[in-house]
């Protein structure tokens, strides 16, 4: 098996479940007497919640650096907004580091879509990490909720999922803000911060939800077993 490094602390919270679901998935590949070699770096999410975006990429490259050090063979981070990293630290270190858009893209190729409505922080709406690489990689078209709306998203997620708490409030105005994509014409919707599959179920809405989280993982997993070159 490969060693994977993982980046978490954005939130803790998710990480655990990046952690477990890894775990899980290789188990069912090589059997529950085995492990995989994991790395794990947690972050404080204070760095992101400054928004000092300078900061945050040098935070990155430093964590990036220290992990292909001490034996990582390829990285996992492990949350949606830091991916806007990637650019800036994937040239300077000599590992892959996998892309959570192409475990989304990879998902909605398999599921024939070709337009996704994205939910997550301000930053991963109002950015283009996500957009760009699923337009340029996979041919699909991203569509974002109205402004107007962005700042009560990202409250919702930075003020109470990152910190554990999952409402029903929370669950409802989300419910509502996919609704509004479907209209714009989703034909799938990214749960793109990963507490909010934490929060949201296929079971909540009749279009196809994109778990970034599990299909991260799988990604990670894929990577781990040597199923996948990157």
């Amino acid at each position: 098996m490969r060693t994977i490094g993982l980046i978490g602390g954005t939130s803790w919270h998710s990480t655990i479940v990046y952690y477990r679901l890894i775990n899980e998935m290789v188990g069912r590949k090589i059997g529950p007497e085995s492990n995989p070699p994991l790395i794990l770096y947690s972050l404080n999410i204070q760095l992101m919640r400054e928004q000092n975006r300078e900061k945050i990429l040098h935070a990155y490259l430093h964590i990036a650096r220290k992990l292909e050090i001490a034996g990582a063979q390829a990285l996992v981070i492990c949350a949606n907004t830091p991916h806007m990293v990637y650019d800036f630290v994937q040239p300077k270190i000599s590992i892959p580091i996998l892309h959570i858009a192409d475990a989304i893209g990879k998902e909605a190729r398999e599921k024939d879509l070709q337009t996704l409505g994205l939910l997550g922080t301000k930053p991963t709406m109002q950015g283009d990490f996500l957009e760009k690489r699923l337009r340029s990689q996979f041919g699909i078209n991203t569509i974002v909720p109205e402004e107007e709306n962005w700042d009560d998203i990202h409250n919702f997620i930075s003020k109470e999922l990152t910190q554990g708490k999952f409402t029903e409030t929370a669950r409802s105005f989300f419910i509502d803000q996919m609704q509004l994509l479907k209209e714009k014409g989703a034909e799938g919707i990214i749960l793109g911060c990963t507490e909010l599959p934490m929060l949201l179920g296929q079971e909540d809405f009749d279009l196809p939800l994109m778990n970034t989280t599990h299909l991260h993982a799988q990604l990670a997993t894929n990577f781990i077993l040597q199923t996948v070159e990157v």
